[in-house]
């Protein structure tokens, strides 16, 4: 394509007849690069090739391939697809007219040739295409930059959010170094469960894609927990643990708040997102409240049972405890993989939902990977 200026844009002149093309080419190149064409095959080798024009006269009589079959060939092509034809003929009847405008062409202009209003037809077009050209480089570059933005947006939102989940990580004597190996046990899983008939369903690319950011805020509910309880070097008493326990429940209602707060300044607020975009937000909500459940319905804050529990909530129980039991506690030391491993299968059916649990003992080898590279000390 020209990025050329109507006035310098490059013409293809097509016509069988030497004179034709001689005259029409002495009309248009004062103003106009000019390149000519004397029948249909070279018409559409020239059409092809730089530089590409912006306009083509087509002549439709012309032996071997007329200028109607070189139309319909050019609109088969993507390169010339887009490239403005005005027929140029002899022919007048309507129904001439008519095909060649139903084949693509912008205009039909007959023999003989009155140079006024061919150079008029020709400079219409030729202003009408370098419109378009101008709308569709602007159109070209609103959605890269609205693509870029949204980058910009989501990355902000990550950083945000793993921001909120490492303050309470911090005041629970952790690293930033157990939300990236949750994060990746809960990865590793999906991948491995995502053609499982069972959740193939639930795990698609994007769910996966949103779990795995929800992750980081399993615990977010910690900073509403009191120092004297979160940061006890031993055993909790029942009552400082039934207190504990609370932290899964302020946790999502922190985000359910929030999710109520937006959705209600809507009205005063037309660019705020719609309450479907608010998927990220409702698994993150999951995870906090109801990681702690177990299969059985023994576990809190809501007694939840087998498949009541939220996927996300399941697969963030098995990465939880396991990096709770192989990694430093104030209240403990690191079990062995061995010892954890074992008392997770130990869970299967009880704790764990019995096929996540098959899932992990598939992978430990790739959970212990994942716990030296994210060691507190790495």
């Amino acid at each position: 394509m020209s990025e050329l200026a109507p006035d310098r844009a490059t013409i293809l002149v097509v016509d069988d007849k030497p004179e034709n093309l001689r005259v029409v080419g002495d009309l248009l190149r004062d103003t106009y690069q000019v390149r000519v064409a004397n029948s249909g095959a070279r018409a559409l080798a020239v059409a092809d090739s730089a530089p590409r024009p912006d306009l083509i006269l087509l002549d439709v009589m012309m032996p071997e391939m007329d200028g109607y079959e070189v139309m319909r060939r050019l609109r088969a092509n993507p390169a010339t697809a887009d490239i403005p034809v005005i027929f140029v003929t002899a022919l007048n009847a309507d129904e001439d007219e008519e095909h060649g405008l139903a084949l693509g062409a912008v205009d039909y202009v007959t023999k003989p040739l009155k140079p006024a209003i061919l150079l008029a037809r020709v400079r219409s077009q030729l202003e009408l295409k370098h419109a378009r050209d101008r709308l569709r480089d602007q159109n070209d570059w609103l959605e890269a930059e609205i693509a870029r933005r949204m980058r910009t947006n989501e990355l902000i939102k990550d950083v945000t959010l793993y921001g909120l989940a490492a303050l309470a990580e911090v005041r629970d004597n952790e690293t930033g170094n157990h939300l990236h190996r949750t994060r990746a046990y809960i990865e590793t899983l999906m991948a491995h469960l995502c053609e499982h008939p069972d959740y193939a369903a639930a795990l698609t690319p994007e769910a996966r894609q949103i779990i795995a950011k929800a992750a980081p805020l399993h615990d977010i509910g910690k900073v509403g927990i009191p120092d004297h309880i979160l940061l006890k070097p031993g055993k909790l008493t029942p009552d400082e643990f039934e207190i504990m326990k609370t932290h899964a429940r302020i946790g999502g209602d922190a985000i359910v708040d929030a999710v109520k707060r937006v959705v209600g300044e809507r009205v005063e607020h037309a660019d705020l997102p719609a309450p479907e975009d608010f998927t990220f937000l409702e698994v993150a909500r999951d995870i906090a409240t109801h990681h702690h459940e177990r299969w059985d319905g023994s576990g809190y804050p809501d007694g939840l049972r087998g498949d009541a529990i939220p996927l996300a909530a399941r697969l963030m129980a098995v990465a939880d405890v396991f990096d709770a039991l192989t990694c430093r506690r104030p209240y403990k030391a690191p079990w062995p993989l061995e010892k954890a491993v074992a008392l997770i299968v130990d869970g299967r059916g009880s704790h764990f939902d019995p096929q996540l649990v098959d899932a992990f003992l598939d992978l430990k080898d790739r959970f212990a990977e994942i716990a030296v590279r994210y060691a507190d000390d790495a």
